[in-house]
C-alpha cells in the first residue's frame, strides 16, 4: 500500500490549467521534494491532496483511500502545513495543541503526553506556555509542524515550510525536517529552493506548468546531470576582450565575469569535456589559477529542465 497515489490529476481555473495530467506515486517512508518555480502548480496540487480544493478530474489516494469519496478516513492519517500558518494569538502552544487534538478526537491524556513530545521535537518546549502572539514567524512555523505530527500521522504534507523565514529560521526548520526524516514518516514537501530539496529529501519531483518534468532519487538525478557550472580564476584581468575570445570556444555557454580575474560559464559533459575545456583555455594564453564546479548540481538540472519545457 503506497501512502500517496495521484492519477491523471487535472485542475483548471477558467481557461488556465494549473495541474496538467499529473501522475505520481510516493513510496512509504520516503521524503519527497516537490520542486518547481512559483506558479508551477505545487500549492494547487497540495491543496487537492489535503482536500482544500476539488480537482477538475483525476484521483488522489491516501493510504489507498480516495480523498473525494471518503475524505474523513483519507485525512485521518495525514498531517499538513499549507501556506502560512496562523494561530489564535492569545493561546499558548500547549493550549493550541490541546484544542487541535480535541478536534481530532484525541483523549486528554494522549494530548498531554503527545504535546510534550512534539514540542520537544520542534524545539519549542521552553515556549510551551507563552502566548503565540509574541512568536516570530519561524517559531510559528515550528508550532505548525508540531500540530501536523500531533496525532501520529503516517503522512506529512508541507507546503514551502521555510518560505518567508530569515536564514536562522530556515536552518532551524530544516534541522527539524531532517529529524522527521529519521523517524520514517512519509513526507511530501513542496519547495522552490533547490538547496533545501538537495539537503533534506530522498527523492525529487521536478514540476513546471503543472507537468512533471522528471522524478527519481536525488542521487540518481544528480548522476544524470551533464551540464555543470564552472568557475575559473586567472592571473590575468578578465576584460571584454578576454570574454569575447573565451565565448568562441565550443561548448561554453552563459559566460560572464564573476570578478576582476575570474569568470563563470556552463559546460555540457563530464570529466573528459572539462579536461578539454581547460586545455583550450590554457592554449589561449590564460594562466588558470583554479578551475572548479560551482553552485548546486541539482540547480543545473532544474534550470535546464525548466528551459527545455518552455
Amino acid at each position: 500500500m503506497e501512502p500517496i497515489v495521484i492519477k491523471d490529476l487535472v485542475k483548471d481555473f477558467g481557461g488556465f490549467r494549473a495541474v496538467d495530467n499529473l501522475t505520481l506515486t510516493v513510496r512509504d517512508g520516503t521524503f519527497v521534494g516537490f520542486l518547481g518555480p512559483n506558479g508551477a502548480g505545487k500549492t494547487t496540487t497540495i491543496k487537492i491532496l489535503t482536500n482544500m480544493l476539488r480537482a477538475t478530474s483525476g484521483s488522489v489516494y491516501l493510504n489507498s483511500v480516495d480523498i473525494v469519496e471518503n475524505p474523513k478516513e483519507a485525512m485521518s492519517n495525514l498531517g499538513a502545513v499549507v501556506e502560512t500558518p496562523e494561530f489564535y494569538q492569545y493561546l499558548t502552544p500547549n493550549e493550541t495543541l490541546a484544542y487541535l487534538g480535541e478536534l481530532r478526537g484525541m483523549s486528554a491524556e494522549s494530548i498531554s503526553s503527545r504535546s510534550a513530545e512534539v514540542l520537544e521535537t520542534v524545539k519549542m518546549s521552553g515556549w510551551a506556555d507563552q502566548r503565540i502572539g509574541k512568536f516570530s514567524k519561524g517559531m510559528k512555523q515550528r508550532i505548525a509542524i508540531a500540530q501536523a505530527i500531533l496525532h501520529h500521522p503516517s503522512i506529512i504534507i508541507l507546503d514551502e515550510p521555510t518560505s518567508g523565514l530569515d536564514p536562522r529560521g530556515m536552518a532551524e526548520v530544516r534541522e527539524i525536517l531532517s529529524g522527521l526524516k529519521s523517524e520514517k514518516y512519509t513526507i511530501f514537501m513542496s519547495s522552490h529552493l533547490l538547496s533545501e530539496v538537495q539537503e533534506v529529501c530522498d527523492e525529487v519531483v521536478l514540476i513546471d506548468h503543472g507537468k512533471i518534468l522528471r522524478s527519481g532519487s536525488v542521487d540518481n538525478l544528480l548522476g544524470s546531470i551533464n551540464i555543470h557550472r564552472i568557475e575559473a580564476r586567472t592571473l590575468q584581468q578578465i576584460d571584454n576582450a578576454w570574454l569575447n575570445n573565451i565565448s568562441k570556444i565550443e561548448g561554453i555557454e552563459e559566460l560572464r565575469a564573476s570578478g576582476p580575474a575570474s569568470f563563470v560559464f556552463t559546460l555540457k559533459g563530464g570529466d573528459r569535456e572539462q579536461a578539454i575545456m581547460l586545455r583550450s583555455l590554457q592554449s589561449m594564453g590564460l594562466d588558470i589559477v583554479s578551475f572548479k564546479r560551482s553552485g548546486i548540481a541539482l540547480e543545473n538540472l532544474y534550470l535546464s529542465m525548466i528551459k527545455e519545457s518552455r
